[in-house]
């Protein structure tokens, strides 16, 4: 059986949301929902763009994302892989979530908002963190934001370190990358394609960047490449 009307969807759960589940749910972040966030080490970022959904994780020391006022939220965007499709989805659609976890405690907290990228100078300043400051801030307008139960948590028994995996049991960066990597002659490990075509990371396609004039290769005869041109 396949539920794909509300009617159904809504007869499968008789029960009403109970009120306390409901009257959570402010449209700011209070004092109280400020001192989850003062300790939360980590926070996955949910965006949507014209490729589909993504959600980054994004760490740091307790509190680094900045409470600037009761509706707005700075996230200081750290090195990383420079996909950046978290930015890329918030130009196209600033539509954003956020999951807070705090290590130890089964409550975590969510945002729902709208996001825009900052490149002020001295906004990212006041992140630097051992002289690095970050590119970019995503800044959020907060529209919703709520707290969690513990079930979730509880039932996972996530921070029960006798239920810890060890990395001996998990695959290495470096395997999941070799698995994923194109093979010699040039064709993505996971696809047919050739090595002009697009390239697949991981299951996922991607548009092959075109070189800029000043990297690209020099002609036979030993001068500039002169193709398309």
């Amino acid at each position: 059986m396949t539920v794909d009307t509300i009617e159904d969807l809504e007869a499968l759960y008789t029960l009403a949301p109970s009120p306390a589940s409901l009257v959570k749910e402010v449209d700011r972040i209070t004092p109280h929902y400020r001192r989850l966030i003062a300790v939360s080490p980590f926070v996955a970022l949910a965006t949507n763009g014209p490729e589909g959904l993504d959600c980054s994780p994004r760490g740091d020391r307790p509190g680094f994302v900045r409470v600037a006022d009761e509706r707005t939220l700075v996230i200081p965007d750290r090195r990383g892989n420079n996909r950046i499709d978290t930015l890329r989805n918030i130009i196209h659609d600033p539509r954003v979530a956020l999951l807070f976890l705090i290590p130890g405690s089964g409550t975590t907290f969510r945002v729902n908002g709208r996001a825009m990228i900052s490149a002020e100078p001295e906004l990212l300043a006041s992140f630097a963190v051992d002289g690095h400051v970050p590119r970019t801030a995503v800044v959020v307008t907060v529209e919703a934001a709520y707290f969690q139960c513990a079930r979730a948590i509880v039932r996972a028994d996530l921070w029960n370190p006798d239920r810890h995996v060890g990395p001996r049991d998990l695959p290495t960066p470096g395997e999941s990358w070799r698995r994923c990597r194109p093979t010699r002659s040039g064709a993505p490990a996971t696809t047919s394609s050739g090595p002009r075509g697009p390239r697949r990371l991981c299951g996922r396609a991607v548009a092959r960047p075109r070189p800029h004039a000043s990297t690209r290769r020099p002609s036979r005869a030993g001068g500039p490449s002169d193709k398309g041109q």
